[in-house]
C-alpha cells in the first residue's frame, strides 16, 4: 500500500516528467532541421561558395541554409527568394554578438531575445542595427558571397 507522501511524490515526478518530455522532443526536432539545412561551404580567396543545388531537396526548394567554414567566426544563413535572389546574413547579433538560430524565416538571438526578419532586419529588441549582409552573386550554379570585410 502507498502512503499519501510517496503518492505526491510520484504524481510530482509524472507532472514534472509531462512538462520537460514534450520539450526535449520538440528541441530535438528542431535541431534535426538546422542540421540538414546546414552546408560545409568551401572558400575561393574572399568568396564563401555555396552551390545552388543545395536549396534542393528532392523536389522541395529549401527557404534556406547555413553555409559554415573553419575559417568563419559565425555561419552565414543565405535565404532564397528566388532562383536569382538570396540574401546571405552573418549570423552574429547585432546586440552582444552571440551566434544566432534560425526558425524558418527569422533569425532569433539565444540569449536577449532580438529577432530578425530574412531579410536581416530586426524585428525585436534589444537590438538596433540590422545583421550583416554580404554581397551575392551567381556563377556557373555557385552562390559566391563575397567575405571582403573585415571581422570575420
Amino acid at each position: 500500500m502507498m502512503d499519501r507522501k510517496d503518492f505526491i511524490k510520484r504524481c510530482g515526478y509524472a507532472c514534472i516528467g509531462g512538462l520537460v518530455i514534450p520539450s526535449i522532443l520538440q528541441s530535438c526536432s528542431s535541431l534535426n532541421l538546422i542540421t540538414k539545412n546546414r552546408v560545409n561551404a568551401e572558400m575561393d580567396g574572399t568568396d564563401l561558395l555555396v552551390p545552388i543545388s543545395s536549396f534542393v531537396n528532392g523536389d522541395n526548394k529549401k527557404l534556406y541554409v547555413i553555409a559554415q567554414h573553419p575559417k568563419l567566426n559565425y555561419p552565414v544563413c543565405v535565404y532564397r527568394f528566388s532562383d536569382t535572389e538570396y540574401t546571405a546574413l552573418l549570423m552574429a547579433c547585432t546586440h552582444q554578438g552571440a551566434e544566432l538560430q534560425v526558425f524558418g524565416e527569422k533569425l532569433e538571438c539565444p540569449a536577449h531575445g532580438s529577432e530578425f526578419n530574412s531579410k536581416g532586419e530586426v524585428e525585436n529588441g534589444p537590438a538596433e542595427e540590422n545583421l550583416r549582409s554580404l554581397p551575392t552573386r551567381i556563377e556557373s550554379g555557385i552562390l559566391k558571397i563575397s567575405l571582403a570585410i573585415e571581422d570575420f
